[in-house]
């Protein structure tokens, strides 16, 4: 026996006991969940990750594993005069939710920590550096026949030590700040006792996605897919990651683990999230922890749900799945690009009420100023026909004759017009005259309000017929789609009322696919529900212009308050293709584009929900996009797609 493995009996059992003492002190100190995860993390077959220099607040976090907390029950306190605060935390992230009443002042200081400053109601004034800030927030208007309004919540990443004072506006703020490392004159405010003198800030190695000091709309940030049904928009900064998710209704995750803390925030809808197997019901204003490594899942509710999650530090692999999905995106809409206002219609003349059927001519940009009153309530004699120059110049070319609604150029420079109040589809020069009537009648009954249209390589139309009339007596059994021959014969498409609203209609550049989307369904206030639901459906073109072989070709993404009303509406409305087969649908949420496949691959924004839009310019690569009152456009890096014949 070596001299060196030599113990005496009472030693070894010093030994023993001393190591013994030492596990059940080791045992104390570890959280009582931590045996359960362990247990479930075999069960599973997955496999923890321990991340690299992760410091230690030693703060006790006071969300509490496994149980919910609500942030409407969270007492507050008062931060400086007219600015109360709720504060939670876990061990990396501080997050404090602020209300400012009018006008009242955060005063300026030196920040101890990153800060990502999230405005969520109202508006500030925010100083930086020295550089001063206007922020607001707003939530989503529902339409009416005048106006709309999308969402706005504005963001900024500031790094510690940045010199920061913030004003609320006229109606006050209310403020979301997320701090990474804890902010500890905020725990010292709420009476945590035993607080360290200093919390070490670790070192990310990541890229931010944002720039420090730049203030952003979270809603310009493009969707990534997370999994099937769940999309975030996705920001990172230090090491700080937000993911304002949403999810379709029932969609689910699977037990999973990975080594970074989440705090999720639930903001609408519902949630069950099982953390451990303690199996939690999440409404809004409910926040859960879920540290580092510990087993959780989730199952939407009926109406889908949107979350914050907030991640300490920046997790890799939702990076990497951002990176994809923005180099897809930007393929097609090049890095930085912005729609850019050409028109605002409300402020110069001839007037905009409802723009509609942009289409690119001759060098120039058509489309219908339709009008309606707040109720939807057409007037023909206060619509239009509107000519777009490059330049930004416009005038009407026809006015006070008809409510014309799509557009689609014709033969000899003419254009197609949908002219919904009147009951027909007509042929216009560009100078307003009425060539001839193309249809107006479909077995021996007026047709009702054509909407979109288009042509094939043979000279055929094809339009929909939504019903979007005055009269409350349809002449037809029900919305559909129609076909017109060369020879100018009318074939209905699909059963009336198959498609709930058809509006948007699209031909493939080798025109052998027809798509057609469905505007509005599963709505108390609306006639009719089908089972075309929020897609864009696709036929195969039979020889003779009828269709074949529907399909659902691409689901369009949803609102919450359109979730909330267990709807289907996504207001589609005008559609484009480009040569590649893309497509572009005008919804409430915004531009979804989609690959020639039907696959999601991103959305662009507006201040107002897109109507329609179409490709034009020299290089026909600019996509154009009305919206009411206003036109816009945007650089893209595909050619448009339209049949001249």
């Amino acid at each position: 026996m070596p001299f060196n493995s030599y113990r005496p009996a009472s030693a070894l059992l010093f030994i023993g006991f001393l190591n013994l003492l030492l596990l059940s002190c080791d045992t104390s100190n570890k959280p009582e969940w931590e045996k359960r995860n362990s247990e479930l993390i075999e069960e599973f077959g997955l496999t923890a990750r321990n991340l690299p220099n992760l410091p230690s607040s030693d703060v006790a976090p006071n969300l509490k594993v496994g149980t919910l907390s609500n942030l409407g029950n969270m007492e507050g306190i008062l931060l400086y005069p007219g600015i109360t605060a709720k504060i939670f935390w876990g061990n990396g992230n501080l997050v404090s939710v602020l209300e400012l009443e009018a006008n009242a002042t955060l005063p300026e200081e030196a920040l101890p920590a990153d800060r990502f400053l999230i405005l969520s109601q109202g508006s500030l004034e925010l100083n930086s550096d020295g550089q001063k800030h206007h922020m607001m927030a707003k939530e989503r208007e529902e339409p009416d026949g005048t106006h709309s309004g999308t969402p706005r919540m504005d963001f900024i990443f500031q790094e510690k030590g940045s010199k920061s004072e913030i004003k609320a506006g006229d109606t006050g703020a209310k403020v979301m700040e997320v701090y990474s490392p804890l902010r500890l004159d905020y725990l010292e405010k709420l009476g945590v006792s035993d607080l360290p003198s200093e919390i070490p800030q670790r070192s990310s190695n990541k890229e931010a996605t944002i720039n420090t000091n730049t203030v952003y709309d979270f809603y310009d940030i493009q969707l990534t897919q997370l999994t099937n049904g769940v999309y975030t928009r996705l920001v990172s900064a230090g090491d700080i990651q937000l993911s304002l998710v949403s999810a379709d209704p029932n969609t689910q995750s699977q037990a999973h683990i990975h080594p970074e803390e989440q705090i999720t925030i639930l903001l609408r809808g519902s949630l069950k999230e099982t953390v451990l197997d303690q199996e939690l019901d999440m409404v809004p204003q409910d926040i859960v922890l879920v540290p580092g490594n510990v087993v959780h899942s989730g199952v939407a509710g009926e109406l889908g749900y949107d979350a914050l999650d907030i991640f300490w530090p920046v997790r890799e692999d939702y990076l990497t799945k951002q990176k994809i999905a923005l180099e897809k995106y930007q393929e097609i809409i090049p890095e930085g690009a912005k729609p850019q206002l050409v028109i605002d219609g409300a402020k110069t003349k001839p007037t905009l009420t409802f723009s509609e059927g942009p289409k690119w001519m001759d060098g120039k940009l058509y489309f219908s100023n339709m009008y309606f009153d707040q109720n939807w309530n057409a007037d023909p004699k206060r619509s239009s026909i509107v000519e777009l120059k490059p330049d930004g110049s416009y005038k009407n070319i026809m006015e006070g004759k008809m409510q014309a609604n799509g557009l689609y150029p014709y033969k000899n420079g003419n254009l197609l017009v949908c002219d919904m109040i009147g009951h027909c589809v007509l042929e216009m020069t560009t100078s307003g005259d009425v060539v001839h009537v193309i249809a107006d009648s479909y077995n021996g009954k007026p047709i009702d309000g054509p909407n979109d249209i288009i042509t094939d390589s043979k000279g055929g139309i094809y339009f929909t017929d939504p019903q979007f009339t005055m009269e409350a007596e349809k002449f037809q059994p029900g919305r559909a789609v129609y076909y017109i021959s060369p020879d100018k014969n009318i074939t209905r498409l699909v059963e009336p009322n198959e498609f709930a609203m058809p509006n948007g209609i699209l031909l493939s550049p080798d025109g052998k696919t027809l798509y057609i989307n469905n505007c509005y369904d599963d709505e108390s206030w609306y006639p009719v529900n089908s089972s075309k639901e929020n897609f864009v459906w696709a036929y195969d073109v039979n020889d003779d212009g009828t269709i074949s072989n529907g399909r659902k070709f691409a689901e369009l993404r949803l609102t919450g308050n359109v979730l909330n009303r267990k709807g289907k509406s996504s207001s589609a409305d005008g559609m484009a293709i480009d040569t590649m087969g893309n497509i572009y649908v005008a919804t409430y949420f915004g531009v979804q584009i989609f690959d020639s496949k039907g696959s999601f691959i991103g959305m662009i924004n507006l201040p107002s929900f897109p109507v329609s839009l179409g490709f034009g310019g020299e290089d026909m690569k600019t996509l154009y996009i009305v919206s009411y009152d206003k036109v816009y456009k945007i650089p893209t890096n595909r050619t448009g797609y339209v049949n001249y014949l």
